[in-house]
């Protein structure tokens, strides 16, 4: 077990963590929409398009703090371990799960590690495209861990999200965000039906995030 972080540490995150929502909000005024789902407490899994490094901020950002507390980001433990000031806002501001991106652990492992996470009680924000979306289409093809993840545990609502403009907001190659309006879209949840196959539920539970894209009425 980690050894638990000293008081200056917890302060400091706390500070961090502040300055990050309000320069978030200064610069895209984000808003929360929740569609067929209400920010209520209880162990999720949001599952968000991918096409800014930025995207799982702003979920983190407009959720209520008495889901904010228990929300984990699923990140690359390579990017978020690399430097100490990326190390202290990975694991001090955000507690991400840090995930072992190049294979070194067996492949199990991260499904088993966000399975441990929600019998804790934490919730999780994960990617199911696996990386940044650069191209021209909506959504990447879903990776498999949201249905292993769904399997592991089939009691946990998976609640789609469609983060709208981030990637115009910051660009990539761009360093300075431009300010925009986005939005943060919530949908109903979805769970894995009984002898569902894993191209069936990753058809179903991609379209469900589509649909949020569409419907921006």
């Amino acid at each position: 077990m980690p050894a638990k972080p000293s008081i200056l540490t917890r302060i400091s995150a706390s500070a961090v963590a502040g300055g990050i929502e309000v320069f978030a909000r200064l610069v895209t005024a984000v808003r929360a929409d929740w569609r067929g789902v209400e920010p209520l407490p209880g162990t999720r899994v949001y599952y968000a398009n991918h096409a800014s490094n930025g995207d799982f901020v702003l979920i983190w950002a407009v959720l209520p703090p008495r889901l904010r507390d228990r929300v984990r980001p699923v990140a690359g433990a390579d990017y978020w371990l690399s430097t100490p000031i990326k190390r202290f806002v990975g694991q001090h501001v955000f507690n991400a799960l840090l995930i072992d991106r190049i294979g070194a652990g067996p492949r199990e492992a991260p499904v088993e590690q966000m399975s441990e996470a929600l019998d804790g009680g934490s919730s999780l924000i994960l990617f199911p495209e696996g990386t940044r979306n650069l191209t021209a289409e909506k959504l990447l093809p879903f990776k498999t861990g949201l249905f292993h993840l769904a399997t592991a545990r089939p009691e946990v609502d998976l609640v789609p999200v469609w983060i709208e403009n981030l990637n115009r907001v910051m660009p990539k190659g761009e360093v300075v965000p431009i300010p925009l309006l986005c939005r943060v879209r919530f949908g109903a949840p979805v769970r894995l039906k009984p002898h569902e196959s894993k191209d069936a539920f990753l058809t179903r539970s991609r379209d469900a995030l589509l649909a949020l894209s569409e419907d921006a009425s």
